[in-house]
């Protein structure tokens, strides 16, 4: 976008449009859940990825975006794709045993590890608010482990740790790109990388994971579509052109609001079980989300 399309600040058009999409990343959860009652979670993982492909790749050529000139990105632009199937793997697996609610909040503490990571690898140290939200978001992580209201079953441990384990993946993905020439490619590469590679893997682990075909049904099917149409291929280019017209630490404050819409998501649709504990863990953890993505008063955003 040219920088006459550039706004200073957020208004209310962004407003709209960032409630819009963490509601959509909230639903994905459930849609996800769904969608495993009528296909496995790694054709789930293929199907979604594979058609994400596809249609960023339309997305690429229309809008001129280049794909395929030599920017010495290739092999790490794989690996990234590789931490980012395995992301995705772990989250659709880890639906098939625990709660959306807990599954949503799990995976969200990405950008505690990413913190973590972060002051040990790339030299980006931990302020003393930042350290609080850290705080704050594993006095969370301890809630979530010892709520045995909302574990749909004596497996919940088995999907809560898959569930964990996706975030420390998608950390391990944002740590790579930020160390790497990825920070510096067209966004819609990046996420080709991701979607291409992601597609690959669930490919070569398909065999393996058990049937393909569960109970297949309309509900399934639909939120399956709902997965590779909506959210891969809309919401993450509508993403896109946002960063590039608005200021990205503004945006970024929005996305706290993710795991909220999944948590209540998963109980209004879901009929999942919700107690006080629960709500305490997101409260927590929402509040570590704050404090960690919370920016200085004079930094302007990018």
């Amino acid at each position: 976008m040219s920088p006459a399309g550039r706004r200073d600040a957020i208004d209310a058009f962004a407003v709209a449009v960032m409630i819009a999409l963490t509601f959509s990343w909230g639903l994905n959860g459930v849609a996800a859940k769904i969608a495993n009652t009528g296909y496995s979670p790694i054709l789930v993982a293929l199907t979604r990825s594979a058609a994400g492909s596809f249609l960023v790749f339309l997305w690429c050529r229309w809008r001129g975006v280049r794909l395929f000139e030599r920017d010495g990105t290739l092999w790490v632009g794989l690996l990234a794709g590789l931490l980012f199937g395995l992301e995705f793997q772990l989250i659709f697996v880890g639906l098939d045993y625990t709660s959306v609610a807990r599954n949503t909040l799990l995976v969200n503490t990405m950008p505690f590890w990413t913190l973590i990571a972060g002051h040990f690898l790339l030299g980006e140290r931990i302020s003393a608010r930042k350290f609080a939200g850290l705080i704050l978001a594993f006095a969370g992580l301890v809630l979530i482990f010892s709520d045995r209201l909302s574990a749909p079953g004596p497996d919940a441990l088995f999907g809560d740790i898959l569930s964990l384990a996706a975030g420390v993946a998608w950390a391990a993905t944002m740590i790579l790109i930020k160390g790497t020439r990825l920070s510096t490619i067209a966004p819609e590469k990046l996420l080709l990388y991701q979607l291409a590679t992601a597609a690959l893997m669930a490919a070569v682990t398909l065999p393996f994971a058990g049937p393909a075909i569960r109970d297949v049904g309309l509900a399934a099917t639909g939120a399956l579509a709902f997965q590779a149409l909506y959210i891969v291929a809309v919401t993450y280019v509508v993403w896109f052109s946002m960063v590039q017209r608005y200021p990205a630490s503004g945006l970024s404050s929005f996305t706290i609001l993710t795991p909220v819409f999944g948590v209540l998501l998963g109980g209004v649709l879901l009929g999942e079980a919700l107690g006080a504990t629960i709500f305490l863990a997101l409260a927590l953890i929402v509040a570590g989300l704050a404090l960690v993505n919370r920016q200085p008063r004079n930094a302007t955003g990018t």
